[in-house]
């Protein structure tokens, strides 16, 4: 029973292997308080002004559900120094603003017409196109490479994700795994997720 309990851990039912944890077998160095950075060295240590169009990182929620997410993803996209790319339609700048709490212009590129023509053109000009969609090809969110190039991350609508004329422009699909119950994240957070990876941030 002594070696029992020394390799597994049980709780009068059940006897499982016990598992190592990372911060076992290691010295416990003294926990010094964290000092929170004040408002003020925050802003000396952030830009003054917004920056401008780098044209490198393109956020592109292209088929974008009415009002939901966009001022958040938009508020990444100046994080990470990237533009978003969207449909020009009636509320979407409501739904900017929405969400965006920086008081400086960001950069957005307005898309008219057909969004999958304007996909086109993006990757006929050498762009590549990345997109967040569960395929049977999508590679993990760990494995995405930095970018290297001028790069264009499609995000697809809330429900239904990418519509099939968009799938078929895809360079590479990326999926961000998931232990839960939630098919998805919602588009924001896992555009964030993305623009983070590909922008060499994380």
């Amino acid at each position: 029973m002594a070696g029992c309990a020394a390799k597994h851990h049980c709780d009068g039912i059940n006897c499982l292997p016990r598992l190592t944890l990372p911060w076992e077998g290691y010295s416990r160095a003294p926990v010094t308080a964290a000092r929170v950075r004040t408002r003020s060295e925050l802003r000396r240590q952030r830009r003054q002004r917004s920056h401008g169009c780098w044209n490198h990182l393109l956020a592109a929620p292209l088929w974008p559900k009415h009002g939901v997410n966009l001022g958040t993803l938009l508020r990444t996209c100046d994080a990470v120094g990237a533009c978003m790319a969207v449909p020009r339609r009636p509320w979407v700048p409501d739904a900017l603003d929405h969400g965006n709490t920086l008081r400086h212009r960001q950069c957005v590129h307005w898309i008219d017409g057909r969004v999958d023509r304007w996909l086109q053109r993006q990757r006929d000009g050498g762009s590549a196109i990345v997109g967040v969609e569960l395929t049977d090809e999508s590679i993990r969110l760990a494995d995405l490479p930095v970018a290297r190039k001028r790069t264009v991350i499609v995000l697809g609508h809330e429900s239904t994700g990418i519509p099939p004329e968009g799938l078929e422009l895809l360079d590479m699909a990326v999926e961000i795994p998931m232990v839960g119950t939630g098919h998805s994240l919602n588009v924001a957070v896992a555009g964030s997720l993305v623009l983070y990876k590909l922008a060499g941030l994380c």
